[in-house]
């Protein structure tokens, strides 16, 4: 994908793209396994994304002590930041801004497809292609009812299960997470900072605003609900594999 990843690791300057594998998938080019720490964050990410309740709310001394472990500022404020918004409001009233924010609202889509393939057909080729990830890794995945795109999955699964097949992944849906921290950013919301440390850890800088990201990738994320073709210019145009994998209907 010569548009986005080679404009954005150009702001880099010292990263270089690798190769296009043979299969074309953006899923299989080899971005190496990242730092030990990155595993830190994607797992802490992971559960501090997950929907508000009493068991996340008690993890929180233990996350915020794994933050500190790393040695990184920016991640133990963006895990203190979640932190105070737990302990702004009761619970009932932190789950459902958690509803209106993230599950109501396109605008903070944790689903990572939704950016680039929104409510349209081709969508479902871009689930089963995060499926086949995690049937690939022989471990049993479990969704939590979730789509297997959700991005505290792909976290869990890169943190714990094959760091380098989750970085390729965050990585080929980079516009995607690019899109949701600038969101994130502009209203203010506390899973800001963190969108901002997963980034930190992939290649190549983040783009500083939607502007650059739009100029990179397209327009996003759409509107139709479905049968927006595969060009429309609406879609962020996600790297696509030059032939669709083949895939059963289950991990």
């Amino acid at each position: 994908m010569a548009g986005f990843f080679s404009k954005l690791l150009g702001k880099a300057g010292a990263v270089t793209e690798p190769a296009r594998p043979a299969s074309g998938d953006p899923f299989d080019i080899d971005w190496g396994e990242g730092a030990e720490t990155d595993a830190v964050i994607y797992q802490v990410s992971s559960v501090l994304m997950r929907y508000p309740s009493e068991e996340v709310r008690d993890l929180l001394p233990e996350l915020s002590r794994l933050a500190s472990s790393i040695d990184n500022p920016a991640f133990e404020q963006a895990v203190a930041d979640v932190a105070d918004w737990y302990h702004s409001a009761p619970l009932a009233d932190i789950a459902a801004e958690f509803t209106q924010e993230y599950d109501l609202s396109r605008r903070h889509a944790f689903h990572l497809s939704y950016w680039t393939e929104g409510d349209t057909r081709r969508r479902g080729e871009a689930l089963a292609r995060f499926k086949k990830m995690y049937r690939d890794s022989g471990m049993v995945t479990d969704l939590h009812g979730e789509l297997p795109d959700h991005l505290p999955l792909v976290l869990e699964f890169a943190a714990l299960v094959d760091r380098k097949a989750g970085r390729a992944a965050l990585q080929a849906y980079r516009p995607s997470l690019e899109m949701l921290r600038l969101a994130l950013r502009d209203d203010a919301l506390a899973f800001h900072g963190l969108l901002e440390c997963i980034c930190a850890t992939l290649p190549g800088e983040s783009p500083e605003n939607a502007q650059q990201i739009q100029e990179m990738a397209g327009f996003g994320p759409p509107t139709e609900q479905v049968g927006l073709d595969s060009s429309d210019p609406r879609l962020l145009p996600l790297l696509q594999p030059s032939t669709t994998p083949s895939v059963r209907s289950n991990p």
